[in-house]
């Protein structure tokens, strides 16, 4: 992967965009639309569109939701301490004791989130789980009117953790997902528009998926795609712990390409496509069955309007809703040569019906 992707992947993952405050990711990815295609848009929803070949044929809508997990300003009380919020699913064993940043009166306003120390809890409250409601933001105030000069009622934030590179061009972020879905499908759309496909293919940074698949729902209605694939990251199964779940999600391991899922969700010969150009390309892929809804934007796409021939490629994640979640970028590059490949073994006379 070249520099030019690698910074754009960086620049994606310091952003701050919970679930119904994507802005600063969507212009971060506008702006690389920028670089090889004139043809963007944004929607009254968030949801951000980067389109190549238009009037080409079969449509091709690529979507990865830009959105994150994250926390939402609820209440200051009189000392000036922040209650909050969850936006999205949260362990509450995971957020204590996190460093946030909150979009409030400054683009980043620091904090920490705090709890009383185990010295102070009585026995049997250490054996019991953490509630979110046991949790708060201290964001250094000292009193409520210093907080809100800080910070007001809404206000939305996120774990404050860096971008690390590890050994095996391997990153742990706060929030590959599904930023790296996201990267993923501009990768593509940045691929397809140096190759001259025949499809018209536009790639959407989705909005709200953590809250419900929303932003997928609203904007597969508006591109009114004949295929769509999502990318989203998959959990891998190659630490410790997780040998039960391999019954369940198979061998999903970091560095052994993307994952192309089958399933009900799953159009089966836009599946076939995918793994035919896997097998041919040469390209590192991996299967995982789904026998029912993937919880992913593919639901949305597939339910589309009549019904659109839906695919899911996704990047094995470690550590899924974690401030530590990580990828191996090679997975990331794989996918996107994937989709791309993919889609330029499409014309007009594209089928994806099943035969009789």
């Amino acid at each position: 992967m070249d520099k030019v992707s690698v910074k754009f992947f960086e620049q994606l993952m310091a952003t701050i965009s919970p679930s119904g405050f994507e802005d600063e990711a969507a212009k971060v990815f506008a702006a690389e639309a920028r670089t090889f295609t004139d043809d963007i848009w944004r929607d009254q929803h968030g949801n951000t569109f980067a389109r190549v070949n238009k009037g080409g044929a079969p449509r091709v809508m690529l979507a990865g939701h830009v959105d994150e997990i994250g926390v939402q300003v609820t209440h200051i009380d009189e000392k000036g301490f922040v209650n909050f919020a969850p936006i999205g699913g949260w362990d509450a064993q995971i957020l204590q004791g996190q460093r946030v940043f909150l979009r409030g009166k400054q683009p980043r306003v620091p904090g920490v989130i705090g709890k009383k120390p185990i010295h102070l809890l009585k026995p049997e409250e250490r054996d019991k789980a953490t509630k979110l409601d046991d949790l708060w933001i201290d964001i250094g105030a000292k009193d409520k009117k210093e907080a809100e000069s800080l910070v007001s009622i809404g206000d939305p934030g996120a774990i404050a953790a860096d971008l690390v590179a590890l050994p095996n061009n391997r990153y742990i972020a706060k929030a590959t997902d599904d930023k790296v879905g996201a990267f993923v499908v501009l990768e593509a759309a940045r691929l397809l528009a140096k190759l001259n496909p025949k499809a018209e293919v536009v790639a959407v940074a989705t909005v709200q998926e953590e809250i419900g698949l929303r932003g997928a729902t609203t904007s597969a209605y508006a591109v009114k795609p004949d295929v769509g694939i999502a990318v989203d990251v998959t959990f891998a199964t190659d630490f410790p712990s997780m040998e039960g779940d391999k019954k369940r999600f198979g061998e999903i391991t970091l560095g052994k390409g993307p994952v192309i899922t089958r399933g009900p969700n799953i159009n089966p010969v836009l599946f076939e496509l995918l793994r035919d150009t896997a097998a041919k390309k040469k390209l590192a892929h991996q299967i995982m069955a789904e026998p029912r809804g993937t919880g992913t934007d593919a639901n949305e796409i597939q339910l589309s309007r009549s019904g659109v021939a839906a695919a899911l490629v996704s990047v094995p994640n470690r550590y899924m809703h974690s401030p530590v979640e990580m990828i191996c970028l090679d997975d990331a590059a794989l996918a996107a040569r994937l989709i791309a490949e993919t889609v330029l073994r499409m014309d007009k006379k594209s089928d994806f019906t099943a035969p009789l």
